[in-house]
């Protein structure tokens, strides 16, 4: 660890064991202390430091795991070069806000979390078959297995995750209330560049280019949403709009474009209140989604 790493979080709230997190956190529910979770993958940025310190302001300790999951990669993904920088990530967790005494960072390696093959997967049906299900087909199974055993590890809390991954948090939200898990989901706000694009820890694989053109993603949301909230188009206009600008950019290419009921996320066709919008389109070597709601005028 470097220097400053350490001083930013001192070596006895940072946990590589199951067994040893959950005795810090047996001190903490035993003094009825509330427990809040910020489950990530490492490589932070300003979004997951937003949820620290929304994690930090709610609850009486912090725990922030960070865990590349191998079951959410396909064979043809970015497991083996997905960014990793622990004593970045734990620097930023200090500047966070979230003091040593209250924050506990779990840093599990894969034999730990899973120290023999994994025959047991959750599946959330539904939620998970569209989008980012349809273009990665095993992608939530992994995502909602990993989550699954953390929130058993950790026990009763709540839990933050960011809008960005809108889909996602749906999909966590549903296991956990189907489950009956005793875990609150938070979502918090998608933190944004000033130029409009999403903070991601893929934005790193962005070529100068490419991060010249990526900021596309939000300028289709605004016309999409821009003509939504005019009322005077369809929901198949709103998405061939915003497919249309995507494609103006040439260093993208277009996955997909979406509108969707924001509870259930099927497809509307026509907008008759609160919709979700969503994006996907590959930069290079970084594929980046993006989502925001709008509302017709009424």
């Amino acid at each position: 660890m470097s220097t400053s790493g350490a001083a930013a979080l001192s070596s006895r709230t940072q946990c590589s064991t199951v067994l040893d997190l959950r005795q810090h956190l047996w001190a903490v529910e035993s003094a009825g202390g509330l427990v809040g979770f910020v489950p990530t993958m490492g490589y932070l940025h300003a979004g997951h430091s937003s949820l620290i310190r929304a994690a930090a302001t709610d609850c009486d300790v912090v725990v922030v795991s960070i865990f590349v999951n191998p079951l959410q990669f396909a064979p043809t993904e970015d497991l083996s070069a997905y960014p990793r920088d622990l004593d970045r990530d734990l620097e930023l967790i200090g500047e966070a806000g979230a003091v040593a005494d209250r924050v506990i960072v779990f840093t599990p390696t894969v034999g730990e979390m899973y120290p023999s093959p994994v025959l047991t997967q959750v599946v959330v049906g539904g939620l998970s078959d569209t989008m980012e299900g349809a273009s990665r087909p095993t992608h939530f199974s992994g995502v909602a297995t990993v989550v699954a055993k953390l929130f058993s590890i950790v026990g009763p809390c709540r839990a933050y995750f960011g809008e960005k991954d809108f889909q996602q948090l749906a999909v966590i939200r549903r296991m956990a209330s189907d489950l009956s898990m005793p875990v609150d989901v938070i979502g918090c706000p998608i933190v944004r560049e000033t130029d409009g694009l999403a903070l991601s820890s893929r934005n790193v694989y962005l070529s100068a280019n490419e991060r010249n053109g990526a900021p596309v993603l939000r300028a289709a949301l605004d016309e999409g949403m821009r003509l939504i909230e005019s009322g005077t188009a369809t929901a198949e206009d709103v998405r061939n709009a915003m497919a249309e600008l995507i494609r103006t950019e040439p260093s993208a290419v277009l996955d997909y474009v979406e509108i969707t009921d924001p509870q259930t996320l099927e497809p509307i066709e026509h907008v008759s209140g609160e919709v979700r919008l969503f994006v996907a389109a590959t930069f290079g070597r970084a594929r980046l989604i993006d989502n925001c709601g709008a509302t017709p005028e009424r």
